[in-house]
C-alpha cells in the first residue's frame, strides 16, 4: 500500500520573530524538513512589520503548498496584556495568510504540541528544542526558539494529519 505524502507547515507567530517549519513524510515517517524565522526589526512600523510578515509566509505558503498550517494558538497573557495583543495582530496575519492560499489551518496551544513533543505540557523552550531534535534526529542545535517551536507545532500538525488521513483509508 502506498501512502500518499503528507507536506505541514508549523508556525510560531513573533512580532519580532515568527518560527517557520515544514515537515514532510508519508504515513510511516517524517523524511523531510526546513526551518527558519522571519524577523522583523523593532524601529519599522507596526504596519510594516506585519506587512512582512505576511508577505513572505505568504510566499513561502504559495512555495511549499502544504495539506496543513499549524499556527500556535495565542493565550492570555494576564501579566503582559500588551504583548497578547501584539502576538494576536500577527496571528491574525498568518491566519489570512493560510485562507488566501487555500490550505487548512489549525490552532493548537502551546500546552498541547509540548506534551506531545515532550510528554510534558509545561516543558521549557530548552526541552522543546532537545525533544524535537531527538525526534528528527538532527544533531545541532536549532535556534532561534522560534524555529524549533514551529518544528514541534509542525510535527504536533503532521501526527494529526497522519492519524485523521488513516482513519479516513481503515
Amino acid at each position: 500500500m502506498t501512502h500518499k505524502p503528507i507536506k505541514v507547515v508549523g508556525i510560531d507567530p513573533g512580532l519580532a520573530g515568527t518560527g517557520i517549519a515544514v515537515v514532510e513524510g508519508d504515513a510511516r515517517a517524517v523524511n523531510r524538513y526546513s526551518f527558519g524565522c522571519v524577523s522583523t526589526a523593532s524601529t519599522d512600523s507596526l504596519p510594516f512589520r506585519l506587512d512582512t510578515i505576511y508577505t513572505r509566509i505568504s510566499q513561502f505558503l504559495s512555495d511549499q503548498v502544504p495539506d496543513l498550517v499549524v499556527i500556535e494558538d495565542i493565550y492570555s497573557l494576564d501579566k503582559y496584556p500588551g504583548s497578547g495583543i501584539l502576538l494576536g495582530k500577527v496571528s491574525g496575519v498568518l491566519l489570512v495568510a493560510a485562507f488566501r492560499a487555500g490550505v487548512r489551518v489549525e490552532e493548537i496551544a502551546v500546552r498541547e504540541a509540548k506534551k506531545i513533543i515532550c510528554g510534558n505540557g509545561n516543558a521549557d523552550k530548552f526541552q522543546m528544542e532537545r525533544s524535537v531534535r531527538h525526534f528528527l534526529n538532527h544533531p545541532e542545535t536549532i535556534r532561534p526558539f522560534h524555529a524549533s517551536d514551529a518544528l514541534g507545532l509542525a510535527i504536533t500538525g503532521y501526527f494529526r494529519y497522519r492519524k485523521n488521513d488513516h482513519d479516513r483509508i481503515s
